[in-house]
């Protein structure tokens, strides 16, 4: 039998994992050990709770919530480390040619950004948009837990598989944005990322990663848009949940819109998150449509009786009205061919 999706999951932290000490050791980088190792822990902990709630006390749904944040906490420390680590073998920088791609599909990124500085109001709506998407992504690992558990690993599934997509697109081809590109004058309006943040991105593809620290963990991908990826998945996964699907699609809309603007992107890599989406979506989706199959079909197997109940007791009983009718005779015509 093929290992469950938890299990799948568990087993990439574990790769994750092993990877990214091996490459630290042989590298001799330098890492903020006391940060990584607390931060471990406490993701340790919520999977050692969720396993708690899936064998020893079972409650599912709580079990899911529990995997579900310990595993994004643990797989959000792992890829990072992981991003900062190709630093020393990403490939050139690709912000020029998108900008240029950009601009043959109409869109003029610092244009883009004077007119939104002239409408305050609107802008800082699209900043609280944009800033909305980590609450987003575990509030939905909540709520998914509460209606459905498999939901949650399936969702976790497709922000692993999405976050590694793009890493891998990022390490040949790196590029960190618009705002790495064009001149922008800073303090205009009010940004989630400011330009001085995409020339320290590009700095440290020049330089290396220095201290590697979560307490000061920047997002170094450019394209494919991971922020415009993660505002899909939510769409999509929250789309089950009647509360929470409108909200969800008009504020990750307005998400999609502003990461342009508020997060420095090129066009171009939000256009980009949609097939990376989409792959994340299908395949997490065959795994758990399959897990869900096998589970449906081993409860069938495992029923020990059907009870009938189509009839009352009693109901072929033979009463004294019925031995007075000469059944025997006519059945046995029947069965003989006789008419």
């Amino acid at each position: 039998m093929r290992p469950a999706l938890p299990a799948l999951l568990l087993a990439l932290l574990a790769i994750l994992a092993g990877a990214d000490a091996v490459w630290v050791m042989l590298g001799q980088f330098a890492l903020d050990g006391g940060s990584f190792a607390r931060l471990s822990l406490l993701s340790a902990g919520l999977l050692m709770g969720a396993r708690f709630y899936q064998t020893i006390r079972p409650e599912p749904r709580l079990a899911a919530m529990l995997f579900g944040t310990g595993f994004l906490c643990a797989f959000s420390l792992g890829a990072s480390l992981l991003n900062y680590l190709l630093l020393t073998r990403a490939g050139a920088r690709i912000d020029v040619e998108l900008a240029a791609l950009d601009r043959a599909l109409g869109f003029d990124w610092p244009r883009a950004m004077a007119w939104m500085a002239q409408h305050p109001r609107l802008n800082l709506a699209a900043l609280i948009a944009y800033s909305s998407m980590l609450p987003q992504v575990a509030l939905l690992t909540i709520a998914l837990a509460t209606v459905e558990e498999a939901d949650v690993y399936r969702f976790c599934a497709g922000l692993a598989l999405s976050a590694l997509s793009c890493i891998a697109i990022w390490s040949f081809a790196p590029s960190f944005g618009a705002f790495s590109v064009y001149p922008f004058a800073a303090g205009t309006m009010k940004l989630a990322l400011d330009p001085a943040y995409g020339h320290d991105l590009a700095r440290l593809l020049r330089d290396g990663p220095g201290l590697i620290s979560p307490r000061d963990t920047k997002g170094l991908i450019g394209f494919p848009s991971y922020h415009a990826v993660l505002a899909l998945l939510v769409m999509w996964h929250a789309r089950k949940i009647r509360i929470l699907r409108w909200p969800a699609i008009i504020l990750n809309s307005a998400v999609l819109l502003s990461t342009p603007i508020q997060g420095g992107h090129h066009l171009i890599d939000v256009i980009a998150a949609l097939p990376v989406a989409a792959l994340a979506i299908f395949v997490a989706g065959l795994r758990g449509d399959a897990q869900s199959s096998v589970k449906s079909s081993l409860l069938v197997n495992k029923q020990e009786s059907f009870p009938i109940t189509l009839f009352p007791t009693g109901g072929f009983r033979i009463t004294a009205g019925q031995k007075r009718e000469s059944a025997a005779s006519a059945i046995k015509s029947k069965l003989s061919g006789v008419s």
